[in-house]
């Protein structure tokens, strides 16, 4: 199975950074070069939207047959949708996983966290063996502000200190959210909330909204 989200480049070259004095004890973190935040790792806020015009949270027209409630992740438009009553949802954009790391399915949320710890699960520390251990919640933490666990896996809706990276397929199979909004989607989910991850070859709410060009982009991680 596929793990959570990876981080490789950016961590490889915080553990670079650590290994040869450039990251010293009096920062703590690896992701803080010289005081400044490094690839959008700083210090982490609970506000602040920098996403792409068209990825920012707003409410949408939406037709599925899902209940009100229900998160539905549109892999291949990097959205995530909140169905609300009356035909209508909220729609986040996210990132989504990379190439050979996208999955579907049927999952619901079986844990929330705030801040929360990233520990990498084996599977990730075999395939890059640099990464931290652990890394407690907060400053420079990949995880952002909030996590929801999907239950019979390592994979999270969660946020990120990059909000540059939000609309790119470069995760391992986590949906990356801004702080702000999965600040905001944990506010009105709970544990139990159905979540329906679609295929990338599968659009939310046929028809609308129309399949953008050019929505993945790079990322460092």
């Amino acid at each position: 199975m596929k793990t959570s989200c990876h981080f490789g480049t950016v961590a490889a070259l915080a553990a670079l950074l650590a290994t040869t004095g450039l990251v010293t004890e009096a920062t703590a973190n690896p992701f803080n070069f010289f005081g400044q935040p490094l690839f959008g790792y700083g210090t982490p806020t609970d506000n602040g939207n920098y996403a792409r015009a068209d990825l920012r949270r707003g409410v949408v027209d939406f037709r599925t047959n899902e209940t009100p409630g229900t998160i539905i992740v549109d892999t291949a438009n990097t959205y995530l949708y909140f169905v609300l009553p009356g035909g209508k949802a909220i729609r986040y954009g996210i990132g989504v996983g990379r190439e050979g790391f996208t999955w579907s399915g049927v999952k619901t949320i079986e844990r929330k966290a705030e801040w929360p710890d990233w520990t990498p699960p084996p599977e990730m520390i075999e395939r890059s063996p640099y990464l931290p251990r652990f890394t407690a919640g907060g400053e420079g933490n990949p995880l952002g502000a909030r996590a929801l666990y999907l239950n019979g896996s390592f994979y999270r809706i969660h946020g990120t200190n990059a909000p540059w990276s939000i609309g790119s397929r470069a995760t391992s199979g986590c949906i990356r959210m801004v702080n702000d909004d999965v600040i905001d989607l944990y506010s009105r989910v709970k544990v139990g909330t159905k979540v329906v991850v679609l295929p990338p070859q599968q659009q939310a709410s046929p028809g609308w909204p129309a399949q953008r060009a050019g929505t993945g982009f790079g990322s460092i991680f």
